[in-house]
């Protein structure tokens, strides 16, 4: 009998911890999720751990969860490779070519966490992600939130142009900062409308962007991961410094933004832009999430 009833317990147990693996169980979420990137350059594969902050941004990081899991980002390259960061979630790279995504299309029959919405009477919604961040009246304390500094893992958007177009999003503060009312109307779509990309950051702290972008996670272990001798970022180094003078590390690539944006006249607009895109290509060959 009691060996029986052992085994039912740890079947139990092990059900329970088979439940929490999901990120549909909200109660079985941390403040800290942690993902690994795994990016994949020059035939090799490089792991890079990332701590995540649900408390200071719990909307973009269900989000990016809920793409991880779904293995969106599997495959996609970084399209843009600059001193300060590596852009990634949007594009792949093949015989030369660049390619966006249309992210809406492979999105749609996902059940994704909605925060950002057409308007309050009319609540469709568009698959983007409430912006966590200052010029979005998002509040962060000093010292609880990450911030642009080496290694930081940022949620971005492309520019709208002149586009003013308005939206209501659904709060992370339960509406404390507005009334008490957690639907917001009358937000700027350009602030709220981050769908998928994202980069590591490199460079210098960076307040400026701090206000006008969400700082979501933050690298572990980025002076060995990134920047060690078996580093990721090191092995672009070498690889560079192999290259002869008439070689370069990335071509300049001529894109169309917003080539599949919902709001017909950002769609419109045709908002050119110029990525450095790596000729060998980094490519992010999985998302992994290892603590919900």
């Amino acid at each position: 009998m009691k060996g029986k009833i052992m085994r039912k317990t740890a079947l139990a147990a092990a059900a329970l911890l088979a439940v929490c693996s999901s990120a549909a169980l909200t109660g079985c979420t941390t403040d800290r999720p942690e993902i690994t990137i795994t990016y994949t350059f020059n035939g090799k594969d490089y792991e890079v751990d990332y701590t995540l902050s649900r408390k200071t941004a719990p909307k973009t990081v269900q989000h990016f969860i809920e793409l991880a899991d779904a293995k969106y980002f599997d495959g996609l390259c970084v399209h843009d490779y600059t001193s300060s960061g590596l852009y990634t979630g949007g594009y792949t790279y093949s015989n030369g070519e660049l390619t966006e995504k249309d992210y809406y299309s492979a999105v749609k029959d996902l059940s994704l966490t909605q925060s950002v919405f057409f308007s309050e009477e009319n609540r469709t919604p568009l698959y983007s992600v409430y912006g966590e961040f200052e010029k979005n009246g998002v509040e962060l304390v000093s010292g609880s939130k990450y911030t642009h500094s080496a290694g930081a893992l940022v949620m971005y958007y492309t520019s709208k142009g002149d586009d003013n177009t308005r939206v209501t999003t659904l709060r992370n503060d339960d509406g404390k900062k507005n009334d008490g009312e957690a639907y917001q109307e009358n937000c700027l779509y350009q602030y709220n409308s981050a769908t998928s990309l994202f980069y590591t950051y490199t460079g210098s702290s960076s307040s400026t962007l701090d206000e006008q972008y969400c700082v979501f996670g933050m690298a572990s272990d980025y002076e060995n991961q990134m920047s060690g001798e078996n580093g990721l970022l090191t092995a672009i180094s070498a690889y560079i410094e192999g290259l002869n003078d008439e070689e370069g590390f990335t071509e300049e690539v001529r894109v169309t933004l917003n080539g599949y944006d919902p709001i017909p006249q950002v769609r419109e607009s045709k908002i050119p832009a110029t990525y450095q895109v790596p000729v060998e290509p980094i490519v992010v060959k999985s998302v992994v999430v290892n603590r919900y």
